[in-house]
């Protein structure tokens, strides 16, 4: 018997040998591959996660023979149910139909592996009670968008499933054909040349590690930044060190924003995930400058306008959120410095 694990599903492969001919799969299963009951081999045969040579067997009472290859899927457990915590929100906007907030960073979206608790669905649940659409699954009520836990700024949860639908239309569209704006300030290394112009550059899981995205030649999603630069800051000698840049997102894929700056060769900020590489460009920072950098704790990216038509009432929403004390304190810093230059 051998287990892998494939994303979030466990595989056990179980061999049946000649004295298993015969035997039923329910206690095969029971007596080989694993510690579970034969009652819980019952219901994952019969809700089709065991196979062999790739036909699923349903009948827990099927024979098996000699020689057998057996592949039972295991899924992962399912969570626990949200509950409401008493969590702090900066709440922009509420009405019947949703709820618009300015994430803290640090605040992950919905509860995953590794965040069951203490996210931004959990204060949701208790500030909202269960008036949270139930499209997005018990995990993720009301959730249309996400930010990245260490992204601060804007975001808009759906209170109802009509809202939701409306939100979620919207979203999917990107803004092409319709109202909706997001851009985000970030603080990136260097400068970026040209001044402004579009990354078109699909995106997918990388290669090298399943948590990070990359940019791929084939293969990979749509994902398109338009950006432009908006401050120049200086070091010592007079040469670019950083640049405070607007990007506004014509997708919306998992850590866009980080990978393709990264990709032109201005990674952000504090980015340990996808700037890792530059940090030599803070060794050549004053040395007070420096610690600041090297103390500030995560990506230095901020949420800070998102524009919408309103999915009931059809009124065009503008939220425009200023970035959060850690980010204006480092870009005052290298304001400051530049001004010496």
């Amino acid at each position: 018997m051998s287990a892998i694990s494939e994303e979030e599903d466990t595989f056990i492969e179980v061999a049946a040998d000649e004295a298993d001919a015969g035997t039923r799969m329910d206690a095969l299963l029971a007596l080989k591959a694993g510690p579970m009951s034969r009652s819980r081999y019952k219901v994952l045969i019969k809700t089709g996660n065991v196979s062999i040579g790739g036909r699923t067997i349903v009948e827990p009472n099927y024979r098996v023979n000699a020689g057998d290859q057996v592949i039972v899927r295991l899924p992962p457990p399912e969570p626990a149910i949200p509950r409401g915590e008493d969590i702090p929100l900066n709440i922009v906007f509420e009405d019947d139909d949703l709820i618009v907030v300015d994430k803290p960073a640090g605040l992950v979206v919905h509860p995953a592996a590794g965040n069951w608790t203490g996210t931004l669905v959990n204060a949701l649940i208790a500030h909202c009670g269960d008036t949270l659409s139930g499209i997005g699954g018990v995990r993720r009520p009301g959730i249309v968008h996400r930010l990245d836990k260490d992204t601060s700024g804007l975001l808009v949860v759906a209170k109802n499933d009509l809202a939701h639908q409306g939100l979620t239309a919207q979203f999917a569209d990107h803004g092409r054909t319709g109202d909706l704006r997001r851009s985000y300030s970030a603080l990136v290394w260097g400068t970026p040349d040209p001044m402004a112009g579009t990354i078109d550059a699909p995106l997918n899981r990388s290669s090298h590690n399943r948590l990070r995205q990359a940019v791929v030649g084939s293969g990979g999603k749509e994902a398109i930044t338009h950006y432009r630069v908006e401050k120049i800051f200086h070091d010592d000698q007079g040469a670019p060190a950083a640049s405070l840049v607007t990007c506004r997102l014509e997708t919306g894929r998992t850590h866009q924003i980080r990978v393709h700056m990264g990709h032109i060769g201005h990674p952000l900020v504090g980015d340990k995930e996808y700037g890792a590489g530059f940090k030599t460009k803070a060794n050549r920072l004053p040395e007070q400058l420096r610690e600041v950098v090297e103390r500030f704790p995560r990506q230095a990216l901020h949420a800070r306008l998102l524009q919408f038509r309103h999915p009931i009432s059809e009124e065009l929403l503008r939220f425009e959120s200023s970035p959060p004390d850690d980010l204006t304190v480092l870009i005052q810093r290298f304001t400051k410095n530049s001004q010496r230059s």
